[in-house]
Parts: C-alpha cells; sequence; structure tokens
C-alpha cells in the first residue's frame, strides 16, 4: 500500500536495524503522531506498511507519517522505559493514553512535631514524618481522615492555626480533636493516640485492637467507666470500618487491574490494597484513536501507570490482572527494576484473590456502561445546541468565558472548554487581568478575550465552533469588537444573560450575528448545556480569583523586600504563625528567625512599617 505522501516507507525500511529500540512517528509539521517500542525494529515497522490487514484506524495513522526517526537501545527494557518517557512528554494523539496526570496523595503524619498533625500530602516527599497511602484520590484520603478523627482525635488544623490557640476550637466541642493546642490532653495521652493511628495506617489491625481492649480493661478496673465506654466506642467503631477494608487472610501490597472493552471505549479499573486494607479504588478512561485490544489497554495502563520518570504510584508486591500480557517476563523485570525489589504480575489466582480480580471486572463494566450512557446523554445535549442556535454542522467546541473579582480586587478571568466527550479539563485557563479600572467587566472581559483569541487567530490554539459570553448585551459587544479586531468575525458568539428574577432556567441567549434574542424552556437538553458550560466557567473564575487574592493577602509585604525570598518568607510565616505575628515581631524577635540576619531583619521591620 502507499503510506504517506512525501514518505517513502521501502527506502526507510531498508536502513532499520533488527534490534530492539523506539520509534516516534512524525506528520508533516513535525509533531508527534505515535511513539512505539520493539523487540524487532524492522519487523514492526514494516507491519505498518503492509498491503493488507491494516484497520481503517492504523490506515489513517500511516497516511499521517512524514517522517520516522528511530532510537536503538541496548534492551527491551530500556525500550519499555523510553517509550513511556516519550510518551509523558509528547501525548501522541494515536497512543492510548491516561487523561489523570495528577500526583497520588498520601495521609502525612508530621512525626517531627511536640503535637504531630494528620493532613493530605501530593507531591514529594520533603516533610519530617511519615507517608501513607497512595490512594485512589483525595475523597478516600478525606474518608480516612474522617474516620481517624473521629476514633483518635489527632489534630489536623494548619500549623499556624495551631500556635496562635488561646482556646479551644470547634473540633475540639464537637469531640473531633483532643485540644494538645491548649493543653487539654496530656502529652503522653496525645502521643499514645498519635502510636494508634500509625498501627491503624500501617493496617496492623490486631495489634491496635489488643491495644485499645487492654486500655478499657485498664480504665473499667479503675472505675473509670466513662473512659471506659470511650474506649468500647473505639474498638467498636474501628471493627466496623477494618471490616469494610480487609481482605481476609491477605497482607501487603497489591493492585489489582481489570480492563473491559465495550463499542470501542474501554476501562480500567483499579483496586488499591496497602498493609491488607483496600484504600479505595478507582476507574480509568483510556483515550486511543487505534483499534486496539484490552490487553493493548491493559498493557499501556501497566507501563504509563507504573514505569518511567513521573510513574505516579509508589509499586506494590503483586499486580493481579484479568488478561494475560504477552510481555509478563519483561514487565516483571522492568518493574522490579524501578522498585528495588521484585514485584510479580499474576492472572491466574484463587481465593480471595480470585474474589477481588472479578470485583474489579465487574466494577470496570458498570462504570464504562455508565460512561457510554452519559456520552450519549452529552451527544443529545449537542445534537440539541445545533437545533437550538440553528448551527449547519454539530458543534465539536465550546468555549465559554467570565469574570471574577472582589470589590475590583485581584481580578481574574476564567476560560472553559467542553468537547464532544463534555468538559475538557485539562484546557481550561485562568488569566490575571492587569491595568484594568477596578471592577470595569466589560475592559476585564476585552483584554481576556484579545489574550485568548490572539493565540487562536494565530493557530495556536484550537477555534471553538461557538463562544459563550456570561452576560448581556454589553459584555457581547465587547466580544464582538474584539473579534473585528481579530478578524475573526466570522465566530459565532452567545451572550447569557440572566432572565428574570436572575433566576437558574430563565436565560435569554443572544446571537452575536443578529443579535436575536433566543429563550429556551427549562427542560431543553441545549439550555441544560449551556447551564453546565456557564456554571463550569462561573465556578472555575470564583477559584482563580480567591487563589490571587488569598496569595496577595498572605505575601503582600514580604514579597516587595529584597533578600526575601519564597524560602525566607516561608521561614517567616512558619515562625510567627501568620503574617499578622510578622507584622507585630519586634526587631529582635525578626533577628533571631534562622536565615534572616540583623541587616535583612531591619529592613523587614521597617519596609512593614512603612506600608
Amino acid at each position: 500500500m502507499s503510506a504517506s505522501s512525501g514518505f517513502d516507507s521501502a527506502s526507510f525500511l531498508k536502513t532499520v536495524t533488527r534490534q530492539p529500540g523506539v520509534y516516534v512517528m512524525y506528520n508533516e509539521a513535525a509533531e508527534v503522531l505515535y511513539v512505539g517500542k520493539a523487540k524487532n525494529l524492522r519487523n514492526r515497522l514494516s507491519s505498518y506498511f503492509r498491503a493488507s490487514g491494516l484497520t481503517s484506524k492504523t490506515v489513517a495513522l500511516v497516511m499521517r507519517i512524514a517522517n520516522i526517526q528511530v532510537t536503538v537501545t541496548g534492551t527491551e527494557r530500556e525500550a519499555l522505559l523510553l517509550e513511556q518517557n516519550l510518551i509523558k512528554q509528547y501525548r501522541p494523539p494515536y497512543n492510548i493514553l491516561l487523561r489523570d496526570d495528577k500526583s497520588y496523595p498520601y495521609v502525612y503524619l508530621s512525626t517531627d512535631k511536640q503535637h504531630p498533625r494528620l493532613s493530605i500530602h501530593r507531591g514529594s516527599k520533603k516533610g519530617k514524618g511519615r507517608y501513607f497511602g497512595p490512594y485512589p484520590s483525595a475523597v478516600a484520603v478525606r474518608e480516612s481522615l474522617n474516620a481517624l478523627q473521629k476514633v483518635f482525635k489527632v489534630r489536623q488544623c494548619e500549623d499556624s492555626y495551631y500556635k496562635n490557640r488561646s482556646r479551644p476550637c470547634l473540633q475540639y466541642q464537637i469531640n473531633r480533636c483532643s485540644g494538645p493546642c491548649v493543653g487539654m490532653v496530656s502529652d503522653e495521652d496525645y502521643q499514645r493516640d498519635v502510636q494508634q493511628t500509625e498501627l491503624f495506617l500501617l493496617g496492623k489491625s490486631s495489634e491496635l485492637n489488643r491495644q485499645l481492649a487492654d486500655q478499657m480493661e485498664s480504665y473499667s478496673a479503675a472505675l473509670e467507666f466513662e473512659k471506659a465506654a470511650e474506649y468500647r466506642d473505639r474498638i467498636a467503631f474501628l471493627q466496623q470500618v477494618q471490616s469494610t477494608q480487609s481482605i481476609e487472610g491477605q497482607q501487603g501490597d497489591i493492585d489489582i487491574v481489570a480492563g473491559v472493552l465495550e463499542a470501542g471505549q474501554c476501562a480500567i479499573h483499579l483496586i488499591y490494597v496497602r498493609n491488607g486494607r483496600i484504600l479505595g479504588s478507582r476507574s480509568y478512561f483510556p483515550k486511543s484513536r487505534l483499534d486496539e485490544s484490552v490487553e493493548s489497554h491493559v498493557e499501556a495502563f501497566i507501563a504509563q501507570h507504573y514505569l518511567g520518570d513521573s510513574a505516579g504510584m509508589d509499586m506494590p508486591k503483586e499486580i493481579v490482572l484479568n488478561v494475560v500480557l504477552p510481555d509478563i517476563p519483561l514487565f516483571e523485570e522492568s518493574l522490579s527494576e524501578q522498585a528495588g525489589r521484585k514485584v510479580s504480575l499474576s492472572y491466574r489466582v484463587r481465593g480471595n484473590r480470585s474474589k477481588w480480580q472479578q470485583l474489579a471486572v465487574t466494577a470496570a463494566q458498570q462504570n464504562l456502561r455508565n460512561r457510554l450512557a452519559a456520552s450519549e446523554t452529552v451527544a443529545g445535549r449537542y445534537r440539541a445546541l445545533q437545533k437550538a442556535l440553528e448551527l449547519e454542522e454539530l458543534p465539536q467546541r465550546l468555549e465559554c468565558f467570565d469574570i471574577s473579582h472582589s470589590s475590583g480586587e485581584a481580578t481574574v478571568a476564567s476560560c472553559v472548554v467542553f468537547d464532544a466527550s463534555g468538559p475538557a479539563k485539562s484546557e481550561y485557563r485562568t488569566m490575571n487581568i492587569e491595568g484594568v479600572t477596578g471592577g470595569d467587566d466589560y475592559a476585564a472581559m476585552r483584554q481576556a478575550l484579545t489574550r485568548r483569541y490572539k493565540r487562536i487567530a494565530s493557530g495556536e490554539v484550537p477555534r471553538p465552533d461557538v463562544l459563550f459570553i456570561d452576560g448581556g448585551k454589553g459584555q457581547l459587544n465587547q466580544a464582538k469588537e474584539v473579534m473585528e479586531e481579530l478578524g475573526l468575525t466570522d465566530l459565532l458568539m452567545v451572550g447569557v444573560a440572566k432572565g428574570a428574577d436572575r433566576r437558574a432556567g430563565l436565560e435569554v441567549l443572544i446571537r452575536s450575528d443578529n443579535d436575536r434574542e433566543i429563550s429556551l424552556p427549562d427542560n431543553s437538553p441545549a439550555l441544560h448545556l449551556i447551564q453546565h458550560i456557564r456554571d463550569e466557567s462561573h465556578r472555575f473564575a470564583i477559584t482563580g480569583h480567591k487563589a490571587r487574592r488569598n496569595k496577595a493577602r498572605t505575601q503582600s509585604g514580604l514579597e516587595a523586600i529584597p533578600g526575601v525570598g519564597a524560602k525566607r518568607r516561608r521561614e517567616l510565616l512558619r515562625h510567627f504563625g501568620g503574617l499578622q505575628g510578622v507584622y507585630q515581631a519586634s526587631l529582635e524577635d525578626l533577628s533571631k528567625v534562622p536565615g534572616i540576619s540583623e541587616k535583612l531583619a531591619t529592613d523587614i521591620y521597617e519596609s512593614l512599617r512603612s506600608e
């Protein structure tokens, strides 16, 4: 078959080695289309250019190839690691890609403090203390923290808040904290609660239950029945929690990974077990433009999830799969090398592992069906929008803008993007608005649209089919002027004006091309889609505004002082428990802060008092 215009596959294949390595396919614009690995590069690349047997999606890929670059590696394992790092770097459109690149959350116990604190943590583990996890989501961490707060009452407040307490806070009043900040609990009792919290997080249920039972009996023998009842309630609550989290007879770290394929889409469900406890589960929906098998999806998931420079998860001792991978020895070698210990992949399992394997399969099937149903709902809303706005073609990309500020302070504009699948959150953007009069929403909208649509006019960013503006004719007119200046007058814009009484369901839509007002019934799927994107832009603008405002309020005054960088600023805030404490500090107090010289302390003291 013919490959793509300008690419001579026959000549190229004559030069390709038979060694293992990685290949990268590019289009005419030098954009990466696909990254792959091979045990034998020539054999693998030849398979793309055979005369028959290719799927239509693979043919579409091959027809776009303008260049292929090959990197030879010493081993298959090196090829696998390089492939994953390149996929994460370029995110090629024809590779199977995981959508979520966030780091995974942990429970963090700051054991270096007199009264250790429990908190949620993401990112590098630089703090002095212990990390427990990873958890599948922040929700799973908060559920664990909530349970721990009820039972052990270890503080979860910020250190700056803790240092400045003179009386117990609300958490103490509702029996969620023992009040170490004001001496409501002895250091000995608090440390015992911390130690038992660690036992719970480590999955040492038997030892923890034994300790609690011993304490209950001790208090009962001493006729301290209220304390005995407290420990009785702790035991009962923990037994209830443990019954939902334990895998009978299993200890250690195991991940159960199940993949299913239906209607051309894949779902992968992952159950996390750490120290014999289920920390939670999560479904992933990798996207692929090629007709890949479920085995290929699971293989890509294992590689992207656990391998490479930016792999997000701690490595379990065992990964239980519901399908057989063709390169299990290669993956076991690579995973073990990265973990620094043996990691095994299992398929044929018995007992409890089999039960949890089936549970993961069932969850993957159910979540995929729910997603397919939701996709059909989204598609229906897009069809309704096409009809409501009288569009010739079904819209594939929508954008919406909103402005948020507090009486003109810290103005932020949001841009949210919806594609055919719904919210495309990785493409959401916020913009800090500068140089406009506080509270001038028209000028703020004009600046935001100009900055965004200059990039669209130059081709840097994809163009939307419809641009929604959260506002009436005034905001819409600002948008029209910007598009005229940028030569984008053919772009359809729709103002979303609040209707009578500013109630949801009474919105009025205003088209930019003819200023015609459209009112949709409150049960219209098109209106629901517009409300969704409008509410998302509003939420995202408020989130960005609050972050900017809080940053300005907590760092104002310190940022402008020469010699006070981020590290010293953090040290000052930590030492004095917040910005107010820094303002109130004497020159002598400032000079005692680690890293602050007498001269710098004088500069800080004088700068803060000159404001």
